[in-house]
């Protein structure tokens, strides 16, 4: 046998309940930091790009095109950007 520090077991909970899945829940994803705006540029322009919250996409009217923006990161992808009408 080898000599291992034995690993802490898991406190039951005294009131004998599952946890609640809030507390299971890994955190909220960060949401976009528009300040990132000043340093981001359309990939395929190189013009600036307008940040629209709701649709969590950043828009650039020049290409005519929406970057989506996922987990509050923008994915900067002419691949992955929806047209616009």
């Amino acid at each position: 046998m080898t000599d291992r520090p034995e690993m802490p077991q898991a406190e039951a909970d005294p009131s004998g309940e599952a946890p609640s899945p809030a507390e299971d829940a890994p955190p909220a994803a960060p949401g976009f930091d528009p300040r990132m705006l000043e340093a981001l540029v359309c990939p395929q322009t190189h013009g600036v790009l307008l940040y629209d919250r709701e649709r969590q996409e950043l828009v650039s009217r020049a290409a005519h095109l929406a970057y989506p923006i996922r987990d509050g990161i923008p994915v900067m992808l002419t691949s992955e950007a929806r047209a616009l009408d």
